[in-house]
């Protein structure tokens, strides 16, 4: 067989050059031996494994664990647990907003380390509700995770260097996605090894016989011809017979169309559509929906921070004074609340928004009773992208507010949402937890390619919710990632691909 070697890259050239039959070819050793970059590495290999001139031998999946800049500061500054039991022993009772401020701490952090420390009988609360240190001995698990967050200085951990008990506590302490919010990122990659074919030793062969070594010049540059270094250089083999790109009209982007699609299918249903600012406050995107400020249900939302200004001017009343109320003792609700001083300069910090939820809180204060609203707004959460999800990314966000609203109506918007919006054909109710809702249910999706995952979630509004905001009605809410439909509805397999700058993909996607 006859091997075309002006058709290898400069890239496979100088691996096949470089590396032996029989030996073990890993993107590690091209890496460090060749200094290639890994994507230039993954491609070389995929090109010359598609020619036949590699063949993969083993393939294994290698997990780590990376300090993140919050595990950085509590290996050298302690954790919060650390911090609090140092700050209460032998000296006075405090109460968490006081421990917060003291130790410059955000409060989410303050009240989900107590708890910890509450649950293992180390500290306790007094008479009012300030907190001391109960027993003068720090949890194990406080003293084992301070001394795993002090080996992570050192550098990266190998899982498979670890003990089974530092692989409990690291399952707790770290995230492979969202991981700013945790001590400690996983990353998890797979090595696969290769070794060169028969064909591949052929390919060697031919390509040292026709001295080419992988520096010939590929661009004819300005610099190149001033200096006449084009004189004795090589050159790479020119293709001018090579397809001209097309030229091709413009048209609509597909999720673009898809959105105005949904919108244009709900009003027609009788929904009225609501929006609002991308900039949010505490406030709305927690307080107002009964989300305690100090309790560990604010972990669900990785939210982005403002950092100047931090805090809005003022919250509307009366909506302010029903909310606190309604967290320190249920105010008119019929709740016991959250029995906790309810801070109101936690309340005006502002953020980005992290739920649509925040919109339909909005809406409540001045929604016409029997009512029917929805949105399609872009929310944002400090996430790892992948194939499901994205740091930003839009939910449609609705409320029905009536009398005679059920659960039973419910479950029927939903499986319209799944069915005629979304397009799937499998779909199931699955209980959820949601603070401000009860009952809380997700609706998951059967993807042909992903297989199932959650739409989203949806309930009936807690009467510490719309009580606070002047509605006594019951109110239907619902949350559901229209990202995700869209990938069901134009058959995409990729969540990224929704945004995706190949243009190609925008000519040739189903829905346009």
């Amino acid at each position: 067989m006859e091997i075309e070697v002006k058709n290898f890259h400069p890239l496979e050239v100088k691996l096949l050059r470089h590396v032996s039959a029989g030996e073990d070819i890993t993107a590690e050793r091209i890496v460090n031996e060749l200094d290639y970059k890994v994507g230039q590495c993954n491609q070389a290999f995929s090109w010359l494994s598609a020619k036949g001139c590699l063949e993969e031998t083993g393939r294994k999946t290698i997990v780590t664990y990376e300090l993140t800049e919050l595990g950085q500061a509590q290996a050298n500054e302690g954790t919060p647990a650390q911090r609090i039991f140092d700050l209460l022993k032998g000296g006075e009772p405090l109460g968490l907003p006081e421990i917060a401020e003291k130790l410059g701490l955000e409060k989410s952090d303050i009240g989900s380390a107590y708890g910890s420390l509450s649950k293992a009988g180390t500290c306790a609360m007094n008479a009012e509700n300030k907190a001391y240190v109960k027993n003068d001995q720090l949890p194990a698990d406080v003293t084992e995770t301070a001394e795993l967050l002090k080996k992570g200085l050192i550098g990266p951990i190998d899982e498979s260097q670890m003990t089974e008990r530092e692989k409990a506590l690291m399952a707790r302490i770290s995230k492979k996605r969202g991981a700013a919010g945790s001590p400690y990122k996983m990353t998890e990659r797979e090595e696969v090894t290769y070794r060169m074919t028969k064909l591949g030793e052929e390919a060697k062969e031919a390509l040292l016989q026709a001295n080419i070594t992988g520096e010939e010049i590929g661009v004819l540059t300005p610099q190149i011809i001033a200096n006449g270094s084009w004189k004795t250089a090589s050159f790479r083999p020119y293709g001018l017979d090579a397809p001209v790109q097309r030229l091709i009209p413009g048209r609509h982007n597909p999720y673009a169309n898809y959105i105005q699609w949904v919108k244009d299918k709900l009003t027609s249903l009788g929904f009225e559509e609501f929006d609002g600012p991308l900039v949010e406050n505490e406030f709305w995107n927690g307080d107002a929906l009964f989300m305690p400020q100090f309790h560990s249900a604010r972990d669900i939302h990785d939210v982005y921070y403002v950092k100047e200004p931090r805090h809005c001017k003022k919250i509307d009343e009366p909506w302010l004074t029903n909310v606190a109320n309604t967290h320190e003792n249920g105010g008119n609700t019929g709740s016991r609340g959250w029995q906790y001083k309810f801070d109101h300069e936690f309340t005006r910090r502002q953020i980005l928004r992290s739920q649509g939820t925040v919109l339909s809180a909005h809406q409540l204060t001045k929604a016409k009773v029997p009512g029917k609203y929805f949105g399609i707004v872009r929310c944002f959460r400090f996430d790892e992208v992948d194939a499901k999800h994205g740091a930003d990314f839009y939910q449609t966000e609705g409320i029905v507010i009536g009398k005679e609203a059920n659960l039973k109506d419910l479950l029927g918007l939903l499986k319209m949402f799944a069915v005629e919006v979304a397009g799937a054909t499998d779909f199931k109710y699955v209980p959820g937890y949601f603070p401000f809702t009860e009952p809380s249910i997700e609706i998951h999706i059967k993807h042909p390619v992903l297989g199932w995952f959650e739409m989203g979630g949806s309930g009936i509004f807690r009467p510490e919710v719309t009580k606070s905001l002047g509605i006594d009605e019951p109110v239907l809410a619902w949350g559901l990632g229209i990202d995700r439909m869209a990938m069901m509805h134009l058959g995409i397999n990729d969540i990224r691909d929704l945004f995706s700058p190949n243009i190609d993909s925008v000519r040739t996607r189903r829905g346009n």
